[in-house]
């Protein structure tokens, strides 16, 4: 008997607000932590939190740059967050294929 795919879930991505960001920065070089903020509809505050959650697993990278008299944070996914979430997305989608393989077996009765 195999293992489910459940088991190949990324425990950092099963927060739906992480997940939420590292789609978000998927397929852009970097993206400015408003539009992350806007893109994802959350706080400030709250998308810190995750931030630094992220950065600590090394799936985010933040960098901080002056822009005039304010400083303008910009995020970035890492090869190890993109590669976390491809692998996350593809456990999920083998559960989903499990799934409907499993509806059509009980319909094909």
């Amino acid at each position: 008997m195999s293992s489910h795919p459940r088991h190949d879930l990324d425990p950092v991505l099963e927060s739906p607000i992480r997940l939420s960001i590292v789609a978000a920065l998927a397929g852009v070089e970097r993206a400015d932590f408003a539009t992350v903020r806007d893109t994802i509809a959350i706080s400030d505050s709250a998308l810190s939190k995750q931030l630094t959650h992220l950065e600590d697993v090394e799936y985010v990278v933040i960098d901080k740059e002056r822009a005039g008299r304010r400083t303008k944070t910009w995020l970035s996914l890492t090869e190890t967050g993109d590669q976390a979430l491809r692998s996350h997305l593809d456990a999920l989608q083998r559960i989903v294929d499990s799934a409907a393989r499993r509806g059509a077996a009980t319909t094909d009765r």
